[in-house]
């Protein structure tokens, strides 16, 4: 994995928090603090495969900050995760959560494994056994993880039942995104688009942009992907193309959003869906639209890519999706990025909502929800542009301003800056 400067995330999460706290004039132990995360559990796990081998499997927990309230944040499954992409992951979720306001830092889990590899019973003992290796760090007090890359409602439920059985009694507040019948939330599903579309709404009333009509390039087509299209055509906008890991599918005069859905749910991509073009992922990046949507991984807009990016609005529904390099490049360019701690906080802010009705044991209906996620998306959005327009600095680092001014006030009052 490569550790330069400009793709491997912790460096680049770390230049983000020192920009901010040199822009915001903070005293030096502020960012001391806030460089790195103040603990990283890494576990061994081993597993008893189908075939009565043992495996063992690295598995990570990366808690950032807790100054606002316990740690936050996704566990993913995937057979490139890294230590450092952990690290940056729980950074940039003290962020998000701090930018939207809610009582959390970040935090950030992996395990390192190829599900497509393993069959359900394994993915169950996997997901328990990291249970059972991080029950001291973990619960809804210290640490919530939630689903993320690769990980699903059904892998939140097998680990609440682990942790339940650790404690000896039900604690379905210890994660987020679990299935509905044990305490999930509803609206959880469909949160990180939604809350992408409440801020694209937001910045194109800004820019004098109509959505209905608006073409829209969706990269990645996963939970965030998928629902980002779904929304944004539901308002009227046309979606020419989106992608996937293994193809891309473009109809210039706009995609049935529904349709290519449907044939991705039965031969495993959008590739090839009838009626549509093939695309790739760098001249989706490159489309002559309105909106474009990075809904995959980090790194994908790059210096290279950058210049030729057309769009004018790009909401960063996934983690990290533009390089430092790149993101320069597009705003001296004039194109306007909702970052990724603002754009794709709509997941963590329904976790916010999901943990507090588990500790209430009283649950909200999809339209509370909805409006609730619509205000806090709103006001944070209002609240970042401001800093942008004040500061004349880019989205980004506004949202970094607005955020680590908060947790650093938090670290202030406890006393652990003086």
């Amino acid at each position: 994995m490569s550790t330069e400067k400009t793709t491997n995330p912790f460096l680049i999460a770390q230049q983000q928090v020192r920009n901010a706290c040199d822009a915001l004039k903070l005293e030096p132990a502020a960012y001391e603090i806030l460089k790195q995360p103040l603990r990283v559990m890494e576990v061994a796990i081993p597993v008893t495969m189908d075939d009565g081998t043992v495996r063992v499997f690295p598995g990570w927990r990366s808690q950032h900050n807790d100054a606002i309230g316990p740690t936050k944040g996704g566990l993913r499954f995937h057979p490139d995760v890294y230590v450092d992409e952990v690290k940056a992951l729980s950074m940039w979720m003290t962020f998000k959560c701090a930018v939207l306001g809610l009582p959390y830092g970040g935090g950030k889990g992996a395990i390192k494994c190829n599900p497509k590899e393993l069959s359900q019973g394994e993915i169950e003992r996997l997901s328990r056994g990291w249970v059972d290796k991080m029950a001291q760090v973990i619960g809804p007090e210290k640490d919530v993880p939630a689903p993320d890359v690769y990980t699903n409602p059904q892998i939140m439920a097998w680990m609440v039942d682990e942790f339940s059985k650790i404690r000896q009694y039900n604690n379905f507040g210890l994660m987020t995104g679990k299935p509905l019948i044990i305490g999930g939330s509803a609206g959880r599903s469909t949160a990180t688009a939604r809350g992408c579309v409440f801020v694209i709404k937001e910045a194109a009333k800004k820019l004098g942009l109509q959505i209905k009509g608006a073409k829209v390039a969706v990269e990645g087509f996963g939970n965030a992907g998928s629902f980002a299209a779904q929304l944004m055509s539901e308002l009227g906008a046309v979606i020419v193309a989106v992608v996937d890991s293994k193809g891309g599918a473009y109809d210039p005069s706009g995609l049935d959003i529904k349709a290519v859905y449907a044939w991705k749910e039965k031969n495993g991509t959008v590739k090839g869906a009838p009626g549509t073009q093939d695309i790739s992922n760098e001249a989706l990046l490159t489309l002559d639209v309105d909106v474009l949507i990075p809904a995959a991984l980090e790194n994908q807009i790059t210096a290279a890519i950058a210049p030729n990016v057309k769009a004018k609005i790009v909401a960063e529904a996934a983690n990290g999706p533009t390089t430092p390099e790149a993101d320069e490049i597009l705003y001296k360019k004039g194109t306007f990025v909702i970052p990724d701690i603002l754009a794709s906080a709509g997941g963590v802010t329904v976790s916010y909502f999901e943990w507090v009705q588990n500790l209430e044991n009283f649950y909200w209906t999809e339209e509370e929800v909805n409006s609730r996620l619509e205000r806090m998306m709103v006001e944070s959005f209002n609240a970042v542009h401001e800093m942008h327009s004040k500061q004349k600095v880019n989205m980004r680092s506004a949202a970094f301003m607005v955020a680590v001014n908060r947790v650093v006030q938090a670290m202030r009052v406890r006393g652990w800056l003086h």
